[in-house]
């Protein structure tokens, strides 16, 4: 048998060894994929995963974490076998960049390969049911965005912080109020609480101190 001349490279990110051996199984018997040892595995001149297929059940502190480390420099492209994801979950995870996502009753060895093939050429893949909730989420966001523009705060982006914002969370984690924060910057109360709203609405976060931890977690401040 030839060998195909477009293989792609695959690596598995599991901390369920069974979900790891299923979708090992499904991919193996592809020609044109190999699978390869992950990041923390790889050992001599064992080549980088063109694609990382990461399976969670859904988006916590672990398995964000781990995500931030597969596509830490960009090479890798992500497909998520998630279990689940709420909709704030969506924002963070087309925030790091994943290509495909695959709901894990759903993953057939057909869908699978398909979702890998298509993340190898840059091409995204999304469940029809999370098409309308992507929409959703960008809509509120653009509202938010215009929101924004009218208060005062815009120039924000659609996902993460902008300066500003990450200036004003740096003061707040550092215990100052509102007015001694608008004094340090030389904003007017009102300009830095709509900041604060933009973002948390933008976001998603419930509070002053949730915004904080997000940009402490994210590496913002």
């Amino acid at each position: 048998m030839p060998v195909p001349t477009d293989r792609i490279t695959v690596s598995i990110h599991a901390a369920d060894p069974l979900g790891r051996a299923g979708v090992v199984s499904h991919l193996q018997r592809q020609p044109s994929m190999e699978i390869v040892p992950g990041s923390r595995e790889r050992e001599g001149l064992a080549p980088a995963a063109t694609v990382a297929v990461m399976l969670i059940d859904r988006i916590d502190d672990r398995s964000s974490a781990e995500l931030r480390k597969v596509l830490r420099g960009g090479e890798q492209r992500v497909v998520l076998v998630a279990r689940e994801l709420r909709e704030p979950e969506l924002l963070t995870v087309v925030e790091y960049g994943v290509r495909a996502i695959v709901w894990r009753h759903q993953a057939t060895e057909d869908s699978l390969v398909k979702a890998v093939r298509q993340a190898a050429h840059g091409e995204g893949v999304l469940p029809p049911d999370l098409i309308s909730r992507v929409l959703g989420q960008v809509g509120r966001l653009r509202r938010s965005e215009t929101a924004a523009a009218c208060s005062g705060t815009a120039n924000a982006p659609l996902f993460g912080m902008a300066p500003r914002e990450t200036d004003v969370l740096r003061l707040i984690a550092e215990g100052l109020d509102t007015r001694q924060i608008s004094d340090k910057l030389a904003y007017s109360e009102r300009t830095v609480k709509n900041i604060l709203h933009a973002l948390m609405t933008r976001l998603q976060l419930a509070n002053r101190a949730h915004a904080v931890a997000y940009a402490l977690r994210e590496g913002y401040i």
